[in-house]
């Protein structure tokens, strides 16, 4: 099973970024943008497992250790990682200390029980599209100025399933964790 940690959102950020990729789309010649009810925030990426309940454990014990309580995230501005086969469009997480803790803790948790995760700084972001090419008069400066600042109550952690089904990706939540 392919598993994940992440933040999920409300219908109502769902429909926001939603918008926005409507208008992102009519910029583009091509990509694959991220399905709806696939939208959500990475905390971990775990990988092929058949131990999720190892993975429930961590989540539990990482959520008490950080203390973490609910919280607000806020989702503003706009960039995108270059890639030769197409770039990687997002919109940017503001800086929350919460998030950081709960993500690192978790990310330790993960690893004391035997996952090994990638090494490398989280960057928190929501990811729009991929292999996105560009018309030519694509302005990101102009862009940015069109989304819009979006803000959730961050109440749980989830466990997400990721694979294919009837050639749809999907993303599915099998366990959560509520904040304290």
């Amino acid at each position: 099973m392919r598993l994940f940690t992440a933040v999920i959102f409300d219908d109502e950020i769902k429909d926001s970024l939603c918008g926005v990729m409507e208008k992102l789309r009519r910029l583009t010649d091509k990509g694959s943008f991220t399905l709806r009810e696939n939208l959500h925030l990475t905390l971990n990426f775990i990988g092929e497992t058949d131990k999720e309940n190892l993975v429930m454990d961590a989540m539990k014990k990482a959520v008490s250790l950080a203390d973490a309580k609910a919280f607000e995230l806020t989702f503003a501005g706009f960039g995108r990682f270059r890639r030769s086969e197409g770039d990687i469009c997002w919109i940017g997480v503001e800086k929350n200390g919460q998030l950081i803790r709960l993500q690192k803790e978790l990310a330790d948790c993960l690893t004391d029980v035997g996952f090994v995760l990638e090494d490398r700084e989280y960057k928190p972001h929501l990811t729009l599209a991929r292999r996105v090419k560009f018309k030519d008069k694509f302005n990101q400066k102009e862009f940015e100025a069109y989304v819009p600042r979006m803000t959730q109550r961050v109440s749980r952690i989830s466990l997400m399933k990721s694979e294919h089904i009837k050639g749809k990706l999907t993303y599915t939540e099998i366990f959560y964790v509520d904040l304290q």
